[in-house]
Order: structure tokens, then sequence, then C-alpha cells
């Protein structure tokens, strides 16, 4: 079974459980996207980083909500349509994260979204030691319009954010799972 590729600007997961580890190869999955793309001024990067047989993504950089800005963003394209479960009865994603003791936000967005800047949102605080932190879709609300329940399986794309006020982001994660 291919669970979550279908394209390849898509993220490769494990097949057994769902879970993307981050490799020497993956980084040509994911994307950094700023506030620039509709006249923000923060800026960013995304490294991938190894500590040892480990590798992470790294997102560092200065958020700034000028000119409506506010986000520097990890993200990838998701999906579950060709995986054994489609999606169905997943409860929640892990990350293995860690950074400078800053919030930092998941945005998930959907096939069934209403508007461009339709997604859900659940929040996370890494610190300064590498930590496994579970956020069940139950705790993701919804933005910019219904508050619909999260679907796992309309899942398209997924993203690690820095958001929303004035702030020095340095955010790694090493592996991300979808768990049931």
């Amino acid at each position: 079974l291919l669970v979550m590729i279908i394209l390849s600007s898509k993220a490769i997961a494990n097949e057994e459980d769902l879970t993307f580890p981050f490799t020497a190869d993956s980084g040509k999955y994911w994307q950094y996207v700023s506030d620039r793309v509709m006249g923000g001024v923060s800026d960013g990067k995304v490294t991938l980083e190894q500590d040892g047989e480990m590798y992470y993504a790294r997102l560092t950089g200065n958020v700034s909500t000028k000119n409506n800005g506010g986000f520097i963003q990890l993200r990838s394209g998701v999906s579950f349509k060709n995986s054994e479960k489609d999606g169905k009865n997943l409860q929640g994603v892990r990350l293995n994260v860690r950074g400078n003791g800053e919030t930092y936000e998941i945005h998930i967005t959907t096939n069934d979204r209403v508007y461009r800047g339709d997604y859900y949102s659940a929040t996370f605080k890494a610190d300064s030691d590498w930590k496994m932190i579970d956020l069940p879709f139950n705790k993701f609300k919804r933005k910019r319009s219904n508050n619909a329940k999260l679907d796992a399986k309309n899942i398209t794309r997924f993203g690690i954010v820095a958001y929303g006020r004035e702030y020095v982001s340095d955010v790694s994660v090493s592996t991300i799972e979808f768990y049931y």
C-alpha cells in the first residue's frame, strides 16, 4: 500500500504507521512560505539538519505583523486517499519537536475549505529539549468559516507555522505522525 504520496510535492509517509520522518531526501517534499506572498515582511528559512542519525527540519526567522502579515511556515501536501484506511479513524497528529520556548501552530487544510485562507489550527509549545507532543484532532479549531470537525480523510496540506505576533522563530521537527 502507498500511504500519503500521490504527487512528488507531497511528503512521503511510512506505510505501516503513517509517520513522516525527516530524511536526507525528504526536504524536497516540504516548502517554506511566508506572509510575503500577501505583502507581509516576515522573513525566515527552512533548513534540513542532522544530529547523529536523526534528520530534522528547522524553521527559523522573524515574524512581523507589519503590512497585515504575521507568519512563516514549513508545509507539504498530504493525502490519505491511497492508504488502506483512507484516513478514517485517525485521532490526531504527533510531533517530535524542540525550539526556543515559543508557541507555534499546526495548520491543516482540507479539500472542503470554503475560502483560500480556511484551515484548522492547534497550538503547541516547543521547548529546548526534544519532546513528543500529541495534538488530537478534536483540539483543532477551524478558521474563517464554520467550525466543522476536522475529517482526516479530507486533509490536503499540513504546515508548521510561526504565526500571529512579533517574535523570533526557531522550531525543529524530526518526525510527524498521524495516529489512530
